[in-house]
């Protein structure tokens, strides 16, 4: 007994201090093929139940009407002649359309209406554009005897 002070410790000779040998953990495995699987499949998820929005190949500023009937969702889209602010024409169904002149609207108009008397047609004009091709349309349309001729237009803010 070894007297230090006043306090007594009793310390053998043979003193170790046991540490604990821990084993070495190995690090978690990142297993990347499943990861990369897991992503596709959200990428696939994202894309198929994304709507995508038709954007119009031309900007129009379409008039106003508080009479305007919405088109039936089963009835079929009707041929559009699209006039802008500077007065060029265009024609064809959604995004197939394409420049023509008036004289070619015409021929086209009457090639239509001899392949099907039923046809539909529809004029989407910029509120700024020139009245005389709307006309010509019109003009157009009866002379290939079509009977239904709709306008687009926006509704009027209420």
């Amino acid at each position: 007994m070894l007297g230090v002070g006043c306090w007594a410790l009793d310390v053998p000779h043979s003193t170790k201090m046991r540490f604990f040998i821990r084993k070495r953990r190995q690090p978690p495995a990142v297993i990347i093929v499943a990861l990369i699987d897991v992503l596709i499949v959200l990428v696939i998820f994202l894309i198929v139940t994304t709507t995508f929005k038709h954007q119009p190949s031309l900007r129009l500023a379409l008039p106003e009407s508080t009479q305007a009937q919405k088109s039936g969702a089963n009835e079929s889209p009707p041929h559009v002649v699209t006039v802008d602010k500077q007065g060029n024409l265009q024609f064809g169904i959604g995004p197939e359309s394409r420049p023509v002149t008036a004289d070619r609207l015409r021929e086209e108009l009457l090639a239509l209406a001899a392949n099907n008397p039923e046809v539909r047609l529809a004029i989407s004009a910029d509120k700024d554009a020139p009245f005389g091709q709307i006309v010509k349309i019109i003009d157009a349309t009866k002379e290939a005897k079509i009977k239904t001729v709709n306008a687009f237009m926006k509704d009027a803010a209420k």
